[in-house]
């Protein structure tokens, strides 16, 4: 995605990404072999420093000067799904920005908006649009770090696209390029990104916030009953609707559970009903299956949710993709995950 401050393309091969005070970066390179060489990936919190002390932090690690990818992440952006207005492809912008007015709790004029086609916008459920919205305040201090360490900013991206690109280039490694796939990423302590994508194209993208204390947890317990309370599948609607959260409507947080089975078992509900609306919006395109990616736990992840969902499941590896990962701290992978796909930007 092209956001519309950008410049002239940049074959840039650092990508960061800044928020709540915590710079994740990735410096990489093309290698012979064809993957991606990770140099360098670290997550660095600004904590008590001043900017001046932060940024020179920063420029011992031999970041000053270079260009550089921003990755929005999930907390800085929304991303709602609209109709296609019917209008020049110049005015489709202009018409998205009006469309979306009541769906942000910004003001119209303090947002930074950008649009993409679902899918390619050619089968039978095209004439929709992501519509990717930004407060302004976000871009500028972004900007503002890159100002600081005289970064040339090319691209802003999110990370949907980013973990598109992921499914893409995995895709094509395995000749399954036209199949749809759905891709289940956990970023950080309390997020994971649910997309599919086919043909290089993203159709379907959905933020769910994980249970406290996810990554600890057993997997491996025996689940308790679904509370009765839940919405049927059939009257389930995404997260295309506004929604304060951030997290498309379902937020553990706002419901009442008391064990962590309980948690595990209402977060395989919410995954198994989008899956399901996949199923009947995208009848045409049945999915390949669901990859995912939980650091070093993915294998277990991946045999946990197939086991929960009766669905095809397995584990997304980045090393398929990138060398050099194992020289970063696990947690510190798991942060940049989505933001590695970047780095794969055609």
């Amino acid at each position: 995605m092209r956001w519309p401050w950008s410049r002239t393309k940049s074959q840039d091969q650092l990508v960061v990404s800044w928020s709540n005070q915590t710079l994740a970066f990735v410096r990489a390179r093309s290698a012979p072999d064809g993957l991606v060489e990770v140099l360098e990936l670290s997550v660095e919190r600004m904590g008590t420093d001043s900017m001046e002390a932060f940024a020179e932090r920063l420029q011992a690690k031999g970041l000053e000067g270079m260009d550089a990818v921003f990755v929005l992440r999930p907390e800085q952006c929304q991303v709602l799904q609209i109709a296609a207005p019917v209008v020049p492809p110049e005015e489709l912008r202009a018409a998205a920005r009006y469309q979306i007015r009541d769906m942000v709790d910004l003001h119209i004029d303090d947002i930074t908006l950008d649009v993409a086609y679902v899918g390619d916008g050619k089968e039978k459920n095209g004439g929709q649009l992501f519509a990717v919205v930004a407060a302004n305040a976000v871009v500028k201090e972004c900007m503002a770090l890159a100002g600081t360490m005289h970064w040339d900013v090319d691209v802003m991206d999110i990370e949907e696209m980013a973990q598109r690109n992921l499914q893409a280039a995995l895709a094509q490694r395995n000749g399954t390029f036209e199949r749809a796939e759905a891709v289940l990423m956990v970023t950080d302590e309390r997020l994971a990104l649910l997309t599919v994508s086919a043909k290089g194209e993203l159709y379907f993208t959905r933020r769910l916030e994980l249970p406290q204390g996810f990554m600890a947890m057993d997997w491996g317990q025996e689940p308790a009953a679904v509370a009765e309370s839940f919405t049927p599948v059939s009257e389930y609607v995404p997260e295309y609707n506004p929604d304060t959260s951030g997290y498309g409507g379902y937020n553990p947080a706002t419901v009442s559970t008391t064990t962590d089975a309980d948690r595990l078992q209402r977060l395989v509900v919410e995954v198994q009903r989008s899956l399901d609306l996949w199923d009947r919006t995208w009848s045409n395109m049945p999915l390949l299956g669901l990859r995912v990616c939980a650091g070093d736990r993915s294998e277990e992840l991946a045999t946990w949710l197939g086991r929960e969902t009766g669905q095809r499941v397995s584990a997304l590896n980045l090393e398929d993709l990138f060398s050099g990962l194992q020289a970063s701290l696990p947690a510190d992978r798991i942060y940049c995950s989505a933001v590695l796909g970047a780095l794969l930007r055609t």
